[in-house]
């Protein structure tokens, strides 16, 4: 009998062994991933690392191929949430700002303001706050592995420094394509005008616009001094967390050990994005920001009561879009924020 149960058990064995074989044998010998910057983008490289972690961990079963510049929608990177949906694109490495038109909760990351610091960024995506967003996101077909991160977008000109609202007066500032960063850049008296990532420079470079906003790493690498923006005000309005994620149906096509691989690769992946997008900005490491003064931009920091003419000339556009994204999560997010340890 004992005889019996162990051979029982080596064929049951070995029938998961070829399940999973087989499994396996079904996976495609590409999946493409989705991001909108590539290297040295802090972004691209957590994509990259992404790749490489899965590849490293599966002995080369599963092959993740990033495409940058959102290439796979034509470079309109509002498009690739959806084309994620519909199986164009497999996964991405996507920013919270493109895909919000199709889930209204990742406009909380940019209601004007909301997030002072680090702490404030990661109490939202390390709490309550982060795991609701990511149902939201699974409620659409999405499956979400991981967070990473952009950054905080300063503001930028090639006109004069800005360090209160008045000195946005007329600008012509390329925004993303979301309603909420019309509605705020109007709100501070500017001509916000919506434009893909890829026309942005030329258009910088050429002045058909005078200023934009971005993280500073990309201010850095996209060598945006080059490009007329001498002026820059750290300002910290909003943030830019990232999300690793998968199409639903390639999600579930893997196995549940190939799926703990892939996310946790994603997890690390994405901590190591962050580790990018922060470094030289930080109250301790300050030498992107001395490094970029040293090229000749004019970097302006404003002061606690500059800061806060900005916070009440956008207060009604955080008004109205808390409604919109959802009053419970907001508050949430706020008092997640008030709690948080510094």
């Amino acid at each position: 009998m004992k005889f019996v149960k162990v051979l029982s058990a080596l064929a049951f064995g070995a029938a998961l062994s070829m399940s999973a074989t087989a499994y396996a044998n079904d996976y495609k010998s590409e999946y493409k991933v989705s991001t909108v910057l590539g290297s040295p983008f802090p972004w691209g490289e957590a994509a990259e690392k992404w790749a490489e972690l899965v590849a490293e961990r599966t002995d080369g079963r599963i092959n993740l191929k990033v495409y940058p510049n959102a290439q796979l929608v034509a470079g309109d990177q509002t498009k690739e949430f959806t084309a994620m949906r519909q199986g164009i694109i497999d996964m991405a490495v996507g920013s919270t700002i493109n895909w919000s038109p199709q889930v209204k909760e990742l406009n909380l990351f940019s209601l004007p303001f909301l997030m002072p610091d680090y702490a404030a960024m990661d109490a939202l995506t390390r709490g309550p706050v982060g795991e609701q967003i990511f149902e939201a996101v699974r409620r659409q077909g999405i499956v979400p592995l991981g967070w990473s991160e952009n950054g905080f977008r300063e503001v930028t000109n090639s006109k004069h420094a800005i360090s209160e609202p008045a000195d946005l007066d007329g600008l012509k500032m390329r925004v993303v394509g979301s309603p909420l960063y019309n509605d705020t850049f109007t709100a501070l008296g500017a001509n916000p005008t919506q434009m893909s990532w890829a026309d942005a420079k030329p258009a910088l470079t050429t002045g058909a616009v005078d200023g934009q906003e971005n993280p500073l790493n990309v201010y850095d690498a996209a060598k945006m001094d080059t490009a007329g923006q001498t002026y820059v005000t750290l300002w910290h309005y909003v943030a830019d967390p990232l999300i690793f994620a998968s199409n639903e149906r390639v999600w579930e096509s893997f196995t549940p050990e190939d799926q703990e691989i892939v996310k946790q690769a994603a997890i690390d992946a994405g901590a190591y994005g962050i580790e990018l997008a922060r470094k030289g900005t930080t109250a301790d490491d300050q030498s992107l920001i001395e490094d970029l003064k040293a090229r000749g931009a004019e970097i302006t920091e404003l002061t606690d009561e500059q800061r806060q003419k900005f916070v009440d000339a956008t207060r009604e556009v955080y008004r109205k879009w808390k409604d919109r994204i959802g009053a419970d999560l907001v508050d949430m997010a706020e008092k997640s924020i008030a709690d948080r340890a510094n």
